[in-house]
């Protein structure tokens, strides 16, 4: 297990600074240690660093290494990753979310950037319907080898898990607790299986309560690291339709399954499907067909065919800057440096670079693009 750099750990500690501004402040700082480094006056000239946010940095910095010093003890001692957004094994699709949190508490053996990652949520209360669907579903995802994410709950969540363990699967609980409190408690037994296989994690500091707030935020990680969220059971107003939501208004893919026009926890699905908020789950061929997975691999022999880009062409920078264009398409200059953990002061000349090399191209409002 990689040690922990602990300037990465204290920015989550300094009081009124948000993921947002934290990987604002690493960009134009260049590194996490740059951030406590750098003099109070240029830390004003960065955009958006008023006085407010320049007192909370300064007057709370040394709190917060004391703080970071006493959660990578107890990381250590508990066998919990931290995982930094700029580190290689933090989620690559939760990364591209501006709301993502900057750090997770990982504790497992997951590859969190599986090719296939899917999360299955709904009611805590299924039916038995509810639960033969979710078994069904966790069945036929066994020959695409998807992980499967969910939030450790009761319910549909817990027999999504289940069933994944049972499959030979990898599968993830998002919790809304720190580390050290498993939430429901009954759950724990699972929880230990589930790290050996797959894994537990949370944006939650040790001693996190799951206070009710905490689970939407929770919700937003189960959609925002998963390429689908497939909705089993819900009520009209329950919290997995705010994952649902929330995987909508990530451009995610949202899938539900159809259910008894008389259940009340089909209310939330048929809702979803009626209002084209969600396509219909009836089996695997629905879930293959609308991420394309059949037609990956010919996908990808056409592009190592067309592409004559070549790694060995490029500075590690410059290729992590095509990376995220390849993924995003075109970016805007900000968003581009945080997301290839480029610092702003050394992206212009990278930018510059790579239109000379004729791969990129600028567009109107400081955009980039592949050309």
């Amino acid at each position: 297990m990689a040690e922990a750099n602990p300037y990465e750990v204290a920015l989550t500690f300094l009081p009124g600074i948000g993921s947002q501004t934290v990987r604002h402040l690493v960009s134009y700082c260049g590194s996490p240690q740059a951030v406590f480094a750098t003099p109070a006056g240029k830390l004003q000239k960065i955009p958006g660093i008023g006085p407010k946010l320049l007192r909370q940095i300064t007057d709370n910095t040394r709190q917060a290494l004391l703080e970071a010093e006493q959660v990578i003890k107890k990381a250590d001692e508990q066998q919990v990753q931290l995982l930094f957004y700029t580190s290689a094994a933090y989620p690559d699709r939760l990364k591209q979310i501006a709301d993502a949190p900057v750090l997770l508490y990982f504790r497992g053996n997951a590859n969190l950037n599986q090719q296939h990652i899917v999360s299955i949520v709904g009611t805590r209360k299924p039916t038995s319907y509810g639960q033969a669907v979710t078994e069904r579903i966790v069945e036929e995802l066994k020959q695409h080898q998807v992980m499967v994410v969910s939030g450790l709950a009761y319910g549909v969540d817990i027999i999504s898990h289940r069933a994944a363990l049972q499959q030979g699967l990898p599968t993830v609980g998002v919790m809304a607790s720190g580390q050290d409190i498993i939430y429901p408690s009954v759950h724990r037994r699972y929880a230990e299986k589930m790290i050996e296989q797959g894994g537990i994690l949370t944006e939650g500091t040790f001693g996190t309560k799951p206070d009710a707030h905490r689970f939407p935020a929770r919700n937003r990680i189960i959609a925002g690291m998963s390429d689908c969220t497939i909705v089993v059971e819900a009520a009209m107003k329950s919290g997995t339709l705010i994952t649902a939501d929330i995987a909508h208004s990530y451009d995610r893919e949202v899938m539900a399954v159809p259910g008894n026009i008389n259940s009340s926890v089909s209310e939330g699905t048929n809702f979803l499907i009626k209002s084209n908020k969600a396509a219909v789950y009836t089996s695997a061929q629905d879930l293959v067909e609308l991420l394309n997975w059949d037609l990956e691999y010919r996908r990808q022999e056409k592009k190592a065919a067309v592409n004559s880009l070549s790694r060995e062409d490029f500075s590690p920078e410059e290729w992590q800057v095509l990376q995220v264009l390849e993924k995003t398409k075109e970016e805007q200059m900000d968003n581009l440096s945080w997301k290839a953990q480029v610092p702003v002061s050394q992206l212009a000349s990278l930018l510059l670079g790579l239109e000379f090399k004729g791969v990129v191209k600028a567009l109107p409002g400081k955009r980039f693009a592949l050309v």
